[in-house]
Protein backbone atom coordinates (compact mmCIF):
# COMPACT_ATOMS: atom_id res chain seq x y z
CA UNK A 1 0.00 0.00 0.00
CA UNK A 2 1.34 3.81 -1.15
CA UNK A 3 0.35 6.44 0.59
CA UNK A 4 -1.84 8.78 -0.58
CA UNK A 5 -3.93 10.92 1.10
CA UNK A 6 -2.36 13.89 2.44
CA UNK A 7 -2.00 15.24 5.87
CA UNK A 8 -4.83 17.55 6.05
CA UNK A 9 -6.79 14.79 4.39
CA UNK A 10 -5.73 12.07 6.55
CA UNK A 11 -6.61 14.42 9.82
CA UNK A 12 -10.50 15.20 7.97
CA UNK A 13 -11.07 11.30 7.87
CA UNK A 14 -9.77 10.70 11.20
CA UNK A 15 -11.73 12.95 12.36
CA UNK A 16 -14.87 12.35 10.76
CA UNK A 17 -14.52 8.98 11.24
CA UNK A 18 -14.17 9.55 15.20
CA UNK A 19 -17.70 11.53 14.89
CA UNK A 20 -19.30 9.20 13.21
CA UNK A 21 -18.56 6.22 15.74
CA UNK A 22 -19.30 8.62 18.84
CA UNK A 23 -23.02 8.35 17.26
CA UNK A 24 -22.60 4.38 18.86
CA UNK A 25 -22.28 5.34 22.04
CA UNK A 26 -24.12 8.95 22.25
CA UNK A 27 -27.16 10.61 20.42
CA UNK A 28 -29.06 8.16 18.54
CA UNK A 29 -27.14 4.78 19.28
CA UNK A 30 -27.68 3.40 16.58
CA UNK A 31 -24.73 0.95 14.56
CA UNK A 32 -25.00 3.54 11.65
CA UNK A 33 -22.45 4.69 13.31
CA UNK A 34 -19.87 2.32 12.58
CA UNK A 35 -19.50 3.54 9.44
CA UNK A 36 -17.24 5.78 10.77
CA UNK A 37 -14.63 2.92 10.78
CA UNK A 38 -14.10 3.60 7.07
CA UNK A 39 -12.76 6.53 6.77
CA UNK A 40 -11.25 6.26 10.48
CA UNK A 41 -9.22 3.25 8.92
CA UNK A 42 -7.98 4.79 5.55
CA UNK A 43 -7.21 7.81 7.06
CA UNK A 44 -4.95 6.13 10.11
CA UNK A 45 -3.17 4.12 7.13
CA UNK A 46 -2.99 7.42 4.94
CA UNK A 47 -4.36 5.10 1.61
CA UNK A 48 -7.46 5.29 0.11
CA UNK A 49 -8.87 2.62 -2.50
CA UNK A 50 -10.98 4.71 -4.46
CA UNK A 51 -8.27 7.44 -4.73
CA UNK A 52 -6.21 4.17 -5.73
CA UNK A 53 -9.01 3.21 -8.53
CA UNK A 54 -9.67 6.41 -9.84
CA UNK A 55 -5.45 7.76 -9.98
CA UNK A 56 -6.04 10.37 -7.08
CA UNK A 57 -3.71 11.11 -4.63
CA UNK A 58 -3.58 14.24 -1.96
CA UNK A 59 -0.17 13.39 -1.02
CA UNK A 60 2.00 16.04 -2.28
CA UNK A 61 5.20 13.88 -2.74
CA UNK A 62 4.79 10.52 -4.68
CA UNK A 63 6.35 8.00 -2.70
Amino acid sequence: MQINEATWDRAARVALGLALLSLTFVGPHTLWGLVGLVPLITGAFGFCPIYRLAGMSTCPVEK
